[in-house]
């Protein structure tokens, strides 16, 4: 369909503005991480808003407030997903990125007990969330700054309590075939779809970004009320993981939000056709390597979040 292109072309332009990349759920991390160094000038209004909100390592000490879009605002007053739960944990703790608006953790819970059900999974593994300010990121995501998007891995749970050297080095296992066109028959199974469908049939879910491979098998094969597949939105580098969105929380005056999708399931070929195209699968390197960008300032978000990262930590 002709929206594609359109929206492809406005999350690269976020993408390239931040200086971030689709989300690296597999990007390892370190069970010993070192603390970034002080600023030499952090009220330089050049400086990169992500070098401000990366430093941030506790929420503000603030009533809870959303501020912004998804890809170009901070949350005050967030609160965290524990890392660990009866039917859930939490990946790459040195990240420090299981920050959110109480909403969406609590969706995280509900929704890990609920697969553990339906799915027969142990449970979730729970990767990115935001920041504790949320704000831009080094790596990894050019959206999850407002405090209303998580990843949730498509490996389940083991049935114990991973040890912090695994959660840091352990990867999620790829759910698309080598040649891009269809899921992995040998690591895709219903459960999956079990565990996309209960995520998208949360009322408050907006948006679930998956590979566009992924979202081609859900469509092949959902059964019975097929509706929450208008939620299933095709996207660059969710091959291992899906991302859930959620909308602005009731009263959130400040949060800027999306519409929700009226174009029914987009399952048919014309739907998914872009995403199969040679440019998409076999993008051809740029002749000159990128340059590296500040990507936002904080004078280019939202005026709001000033108050946000001057404010004192929150007690744990």
């Amino acid at each position: 369909m002709s929206r594609h292109p359109f929206f492809i072309s406005i999350f690269l332009a976020l993408v390239f503005a931040t200086g971030s990349f689709v989300a690296l759920a597999q990007d390892k991390g370190s069970v010993d991480p070192k603390p970034l160094p002080a600023l030499a000038n952090p009220n330089d209004p050049k400086i990169g808003a992500k070098e401000l909100f990366g430093r941030k390592v506790l929420p503000a000490a603030m009533p809870t407030k959303v501020i912004g879009f998804y890809s170009k605002g901070c949350i005050a007053g967030a609160q965290p997903l524990p890392i660990n739960g009866p039917t859930w944990q939490v990946m790459r703790l040195s990240r420090n990125r299981n920050w959110a608006h109480p909403e969406i953790v609590a969706l995280l819970e509900r929704l890990s007990a609920k697969v553990h059900k339906d799915a027969g999974w142990p449970g979730i593994l729970v990767g990115d969330m935001s920041q504790p300010r949320g704000g831009p990121m080094f790596t990894g995501h050019a959206s999850h700054q407002i405090g209303l998007d998580a990843d949730v891995w498509l490996t389940p749970m083991p049935n114990y309590t991973l040890s912090r050297n695994e959660r840091e080095e352990m990867s999620a296992v790829m759910m698309v075939r080598s040649d891009r066109l269809d899921i992995d028959p040998n690591t895709w199974t219903l459960q999956h779809l079990t565990v996309i469908r209960d995520a998208a049939q949360e009322p408050n879910v907006q948006r679930i970004f998956v590979n566009a491979a992924i979202k081609k098998a859900l469509c092949r094969e959902a059964k019975g009320d097929r509706s929450w597949l208008s939620k299933i939105r095709p996207m660059y580098g969710h091959d291992y993981h899906f991302h859930i969105r959620i909308k602005c929380p009731a009263g959130s005056t400040a949060c800027t939000g999306q519409p929700d999708n009226t174009e029914g399931e987009a399952c048919s070929a014309a739907d998914l056709a872009y995403w199969f195209t040679d440019e998409v699968l076999h993008p051809k390197p740029s002749p000159e390597p990128a340059e590296p960008r500040p990507g936002l300032t904080l004078a280019q978000l939202p005026a709001e979040c000033r108050q946000v990262l001057a404010a004192p930590n929150a007690k744990q």
